[in-house]
């Protein structure tokens, strides 16, 4: 089992912690975290493009002119699509991008993303990360004492107000309880910082 030093919020160590390899010794699946980011991307999509087709551009009732005997090529309306202000042929219309994958699949994504992230070194673990009161500089000086320079994922056991509102104002940190973590998120995060409460929720779920 990996063995991680945990920290406090001075950036003291305090003790040791074993993770367990069923969630974060794992060999990645990149294709399946890959899946896994396709997958949230396409659900964050809005989907409400559209176009007008023959039928809801204005006008065009009356046909332009006779069938025979013109010399023109026949029309039947002056909203059909090779008219200019006609309507658009195979537009696309208001439509939902999301779909899901099988949850085990989603499980051994965030599961791969996790271990990838314990074999980069690019996690940390807090014995705790709790504020009496909503104090961001408070919070940049915990980042300095970890020395976490880039961007950051902090996952706590459960979401705290005062916590959640001192990180809400750095624009290079993420917070999130245990149970909303996401591939996208753990991928696009430089460091991973978990509390203790917050692995023993992942092994407790994931395990």
């Amino acid at each position: 089992m990996p063995k991680l030093t945990v920290l406090d919020k001075s950036g003291s160590n305090v003790g040791e912690i074993e993770l367990n390899d069923a969630v974060f010794g794992i060999e990645p699946n990149e294709q399946v975290m890959y899946q896994a980011i396709i997958m949230q991307r396409a659900s964050m999509r809005q989907g409400t493009h559209a176009v007008k087709n023959r039928s809801a551009v204005r006008g065009g009732g009356v046909k332009p002119w006779r069938q025979k005997g013109t010399g023109r090529a026949r029309q039947g309306s002056i909203r059909s699509p090779q008219w200019v202000g006609g309507g658009v042929v195979f537009g696309p219309t208001p439509r939902s991008y999301s779909f899901k994958l099988p949850k085990k699949v989603r499980r051994l994504a965030i599961k791969s993303a996790l271990s990838s992230k314990v074999k980069d070194n690019e996690i940390i673990v807090l014995d705790d990360l709790v504020f009496d009161a909503p104090k961001t500089k408070e919070f940049v000086s915990v980042l300095s004492n970890l020395s976490v320079n880039e961007k950051a994922l902090i996952v706590t056991g459960e979401l705290h107000e005062a916590t959640a509102l001192s990180a809400r104002n750095i624009p290079t940190v993420k917070l999130v309880p245990a149970d909303q973590v996401t591939v996208l998120d753990v991928v696009n995060y430089n460091n991973l910082i978990l509390t203790k409460a917050a692995v023993e929720k992942l092994e407790e779920v994931l395990g």
